[in-house]
């Protein structure tokens, strides 16, 4: 059976380290999946016809909508192929969770999965997530054989020197500081969503057969409130 997430790399940061990053925390990590593991999901991605279109969803105080073709795991997506069924479970394992629990300093948190893939012209405006998820972890899925990185793709980590509202819709150039995370090849970029965790990306520019492809653990509370939410708008999270 292959083995996914290189758990030695994960448990080697520091929530320390991890906690003090600046603006907020983050970690743009490399190699953090196994090159089998990796290789195996990048060939097995979900197909295209799996995900919804998600084009011009209105956002919240005028921001401008992140379109993507997008696909929410659920224990009946009997169509995803093996390999990401697998990794899914290394996600929901204890060792995982743990490992997030620790870096957050939080207690029990629970995932929710999704895919996202954009084609040529869309963008993720700057924003920050909803203020009862604890983060997020981003896996890339686009090979330095298929992805040009003059196209774009890059998360961009948005320091707002603490001055905005997430209830805002600045541009990329009202920000103080814009670090981009690689997104090419067998990166992740993990993050925790502290009130000011400012992230998005610019329009692509990518030929019209390429999609910018990525999968998301999203990390919540353990509460019965959002189970219950979550169910009742079609997300759904993932535990044990």
């Amino acid at each position: 059976m292959t083995t996914y997430i290189d758990f030695d790399k994960l448990e080697a940061i520091t929530a320390k380290e991890f906690l003090a990053r600046k603006p907020y925390p983050y970690a743009d990590l490399q190699n953090l999946l196994t090159p089998a593991g990796y290789e195996a999901l990048l060939q097995n991605m979900p197909d295209l016809e799996l995900l919804d279109q998600k084009f011009g969803d209105q956002r919240r105080a005028g921001q401008q909508p992140h379109d993507r073709y997008s696909l929410e795991y659920t224990e009946d997506n009997t169509a995803v192929p093996e390999p990401w069924r697998e990794f899914i479970g290394e996600l929901r394992s204890e060792r995982y969770r743990n490992s997030v629990a620790r870096l957050f300093n939080i207690r029990n948190p629970e995932f929710r999965f999704h895919w996202h893939y954009a084609p040529n012209g869309c963008s993720v405006s700057p924003h920050c997530d909803a203020n009862r998820e604890y983060g997020s972890h981003i896996f890339y899925f686009n090979s330095e054989q298929d992805w040009d990185p003059s196209w774009g793709g890059e998360t961009l980590v948005l320091d707002d020197g603490g001055r905005m509202t997430p209830d805002s819709a600045p541009a990329f150039e009202d920000f103080e500081q814009v670090i981009p995370c690689k997104s090419v090849g067998n990166a992740s970029m993990l993050f925790n969503n502290n009130g000011h965790a400012w992230h998005g990306v610019r329009e692509l520019n990518c030929p019209e057969d390429q999609l910018r492809k990525v999968f998301i653990v999203v990390i919540n509370p353990s509460t019965l409130f959002w189970k219950a939410r979550d169910k009742l708008i079609g997300k759904s999270i993932q535990r044990l």
